[in-house]
């Protein structure tokens, strides 16, 4: 299956930096497993590297050094990656389907991931000894779902950073009233990658007060 592999983007050394090895080995093993696993489509091995992981990579200066749970995580996008991309930031990976909790963990040892741990759980089951400072979550649902999920586990000044789609902005206003009860400010779609990636990402940034 390799064979029709994406070649690496030049913006992927960029991203990475001497973390670049490591990527590589995870693009290898989901490009090996990822279709055979149900992770990752049939369609999606040619542009694996620059809609998939570089557009999880980008994400990574948005992070602050400290405690990040990722939801919904199941390939790992974006929660092996951005652990692969900042190993100063400590991960929990939060999935509760039992073959991609495995993955998950064989990919955290395969990889050598000493900032990533694997959580077996449905978001809004989780329980964690200590609250989140930030929380991200790639194509899960919408915002105004994701909220209730995503908000009691961050604590107080923690931030959402959630990846999203062209719809954004319409999403930040279909969940105005979540963003009420749940009091969130600070709420901003930022849209990174623009002239660095073949498609820009977008994310919905939020304070949780």
């Amino acid at each position: 299956m390799t064979d029709i592999l994406e070649v690496e983007p030049a913006a992927a050394v960029a991203l990475f930096g001497d973390r670049i090895e490591v990527a590589r080995a995870f693009v290898r093993n989901l490009a090996a497993q990822g279709e055979e696993l149900g992770l990752i489509g049939p369609l999606e091995l040619p542009r694996l590297w620059s809609r998939h992981i570089l557009n999880c990579a980008i994400v990574a200066p948005l992070l602050r050094p400290g405690l990040v749970g990722d939801v919904g995580s199941g390939a790992g996008l974006p929660g092996l990656v951005l652990a692969i991309a900042r190993p100063d930031v400590t991960f929990v990976l939060i999935e509760p389907m039992e073959r991609r909790v495995a993955w998950l963990t064989s990919q955290v040892t395969a990889l050598g991931l000493t900032n990533a741990t694997v959580l077996r759980a449905r978001a809004e089951d989780v329980r964690l000894p200590q609250r989140l400072d930030q929380v991200t979550a790639r194509a899960v649902s919408a915002f105004r779902t994701l909220i209730p999920l995503t908000a009691p586990l961050v604590k107080p000044g923690g931030q959402l950073v959630l990846m999203k789609g062209a719809g954004a902005p319409a999403e930040i206003e279909a969940a105005a009233k979540a963003i009420r009860k749940f009091r969130l400010s600070n709420v901003e779609v930022i849209t990174l990658g623009d002239g660095v990636l073949q498609d820009v990402t977008r994310v919905i940034r939020a304070t949780v007060d």
